[in-house]
Parts: C-alpha cells; sequence; structure tokens
C-alpha cells in the first residue's frame, strides 16, 4: 500500500476518535436521516468543497458535482440526485455554484481536444456561441473567461427551471427557489449572481410546461 493511501486511512481513524471526543452522540444522530435545506450542484474541482464554503455540517447540503457544474436534461445522474432532493427530501433552495478558473469553462473557450469530455464540453461551447457578440466583445481575456464562467452558471439555473422535476414541484406549490453562485479560487468568497427563480412566472412563457 502507497504511504498516501495509509495516510487517508489514518486520518480517518483520528478524524473520527476527534469528532466523539467532542461530540459522543455524532454518528448516531447521523444515522437517525437526513433534512438538507440545499441541493448543492457544483464542479468536481477539488478546490470546491461544497461544506466547507458555506459552512455546513454534514447533513445539512445534499451535493451533486460535476465537470463544470452542467446541468444536462439527458444526464440521468443529475435528475436523479434533483428528483430525490426535491421529491423526496423536500429542499428548499438549490444552488449552481460555479468557480472563477474552472477548467471546463476553460477548455470550451478552446479548441483542444482532450478526450471523451470533449462531448460534455460542447454544450459549455454552445452557450458561447450563444453570447458570442458579447463574449468577444471583451478584449481582457481573464475578464472574458470570468464573464464566461459566469453565463454558464446563469444558464444551468435557467436550465434547472426548465426541467419537469422542478416546474411539477412548484405546480404543486412546494417552496423551491434556483439560485446562481460562483466562487473566488483566490479569494473564497462567493459571488450572487441575482439569479433567482421560485416560481414558472419567472420564467419565459416558451418554457412553462403545463400539467
Amino acid at each position: 500500500m502507497s504511504d498516501f493511501y495509509q495516510k487517508i486511512l489514518e486520518n480517518n481513524r483520528k478524524w473520527v476518535e476527534r469528532v466523539i471526543e467532542e461530540n459522543p452522540n455524532y454518528f448516531s444522530d447521523l444515522a437517525k436521516g437526513q433534512k438538507p435545506p440545499l441541493l448543492w450542484i457544483g464542479c468536481s474541482d477539488s478546490r470546491v468543497p461544497a461544506n466547507e464554503i458555506i459552512g455546513a455540517k454534514p447533513g445539512e447540503v445534499f451535493v451533486h458535482r460535476n465537470i463544470a457544474n452542467m446541468v444536462i436534461h439527458t444526464d440521468m445522474n443529475m435528475l436523479s440526485v434533483l428528483d430525490y432532493s426535491v421529491n423526496v427530501l423536500k429542499v428548499k433552495h438549490v444552488i449552481v455554484c460555479g468557480h472563477y478558473g474552472c477548467g471546463g469553462v476553460k477548455a470550451a473557450m478552446g479548441n483542444d481536444s482532450i478526450g471523451i469530455i470533449d462531448n460534455w464540453i460542447r454544450h459549455i461551447k454552445d452557450i458561447y456561441r450563444r453570447h458570442k457578440t458579447y463574449l468577444d466583445s471583451i478584449i481582457n481575456e481573464e475578464q472574458r473567461f470570468n464573464a464566461f464562467v459566469e453565463l454558464n452558471v446563469k444558464e444551468q439555473v435557467t436550465d434547472l427551471a426548465k426541467t419537469s422535476i422542478v416546474q411539477s414541484a412548484w405546480r404543486a406549490g412546494q417552496d423551491l427557489t434556483l439560485h446562481g453562485w460562483v466562487y473566488g479560487l483566490n479569494s473564497g468568497y462567493v459571488t450572487d449572481l441575482q439569479i433567482n427563480i421560485s416560481s414558472q412566472a419567472d420564467m419565459d412563457r416558451v418554457d412553462q410546461l403545463q400539467f
């Protein structure tokens, strides 16, 4: 076994001992169930840990992560997480959180082939194409990159609202609000993009489903 592998096993043991020392009932309480008020859809980037960013304890946030925090309507993994969190856990908030410096978004700005992920990134490229005039008008490359990260999050929040899962919950009168954030790797702070959708009335009519 590698030193790294042994180290993380040891880290787990020490963590358990420390937690039990602080709260002997910690794990027995966790085992009783979960009722998180929030679903977090974030990037798989190892530098963007959902719980730590918002100061949440285990059991307080349901998490789904993928490359570039995407909401793709054919992604059964994402849809399964969304359905469970909305219809079983009854979360009240869903946050799509991107981050500045996102490698997936950066890759979508170029033409280099990376591998199978090229097919995933194609969805992000489609966003660039829709906003090409605006993005190309930004001369500074870093500012254009940051703007693209923000646009990607906004598009994912909008796509989240288009799902039958979310609209069905709204139709049933469920309290559910969608939000878009961007996390700053170099600061630790999140930027609220002020895109908050809580009903079909907040959407374009063409995207509203009739039940």
